[in-house]
């Protein structure tokens, strides 16, 4: 973190005497500018104002390299915490058919395993607003069949012609798909080893099935 404005560091102190306080935290009173001085280098550190609106100023004895780099660490990863903290959004209809709600679905399962929040939004039409409760089950069906890896963080809320939920990762969000990741390139280099294995048909439930259902809520 960069010198601040506030921060005198040794002879930049312009108070004529500080209160000053030990590298240990310990209170050595109100001493002259210069005698303090002395002392911070009698133990090869520095003498800070910490707090120049004080009468006196308080000024510490530190290492005052080794304070800026772990206040410049504190900041990087308050920083990184701030980025990682995504919000995906994933719209959904009252009345959708099975296989859309599953492509949402696995929308939201990608996001969370991503450790991303989603906001899911059920976008009511028409009559539709006369049924929220269609909208709110949908919302609660979706959250409980994604448990493992999210957990609800906003219950279902009605607003205006939309009702929103907001989910979160779990702990277990991105464990598994990290597993199957490991598990798909273990085949892959075991067929790879042998060039007559021939790829093992879809499971039926992978087929195209005819027609499409439609999710009741």
């Amino acid at each position: 973190m960069p010198q601040q404005p506030q921060d005198r560091v040794n002879d930049a102190i312009r108070a004529s005497q500080v209160r000053l306080i030990g590298e240990g935290g310990e209170q050595l009173g109100i001493k002259p500018t210069k005698e303090a001085l002395e002392y911070a280098y009698s133990k090869n550190l520095d003498l800070v104002e910490v707090a120049a609106q004080a009468d006196p100023p308080v000024a510490k004895v530190m290492d005052w390299g080794k304070y800026r780099y772990e206040q410049e660490q504190k900041a990087k990863l308050a920083r990184k915490h701030q980025t990682q903290i995504n919000v995906k959004e994933i719209k959904l209809r009252p009345k959708i058919g099975i296989h859309d709600y599953n492509t949402k679905k696995g929308h939201v399962e990608r996001f969370l395993n991503q450790r991303a929040k989603v906001k899911v939004t059920i976008m009511f039409r028409g009559r539709e607003t006369t049924h929220p409760e269609r909208g709110r089950d949908l919302l609660l069906r979706l959250a409980d069949e994604v448990k493992e890896i999210g957990q609800i963080e906003s219950q279902p809320l009605l607003d205006g012609r939309n009702m929103v939920m907001l989910l979160g990762p779990t702990r277990n969000a991105g464990v598994k798909k990290d597993a199957e990741t490991e598990n798909i390139q273990q085949r892959q280099e075991a067929v790879q080893g042998d060039g007559e294995r021939k790829a093992p048909a879809p499971a039926r439930d992978e087929e195209p099935q005819p027609g499409e259902e439609v999710v009741q809520t």
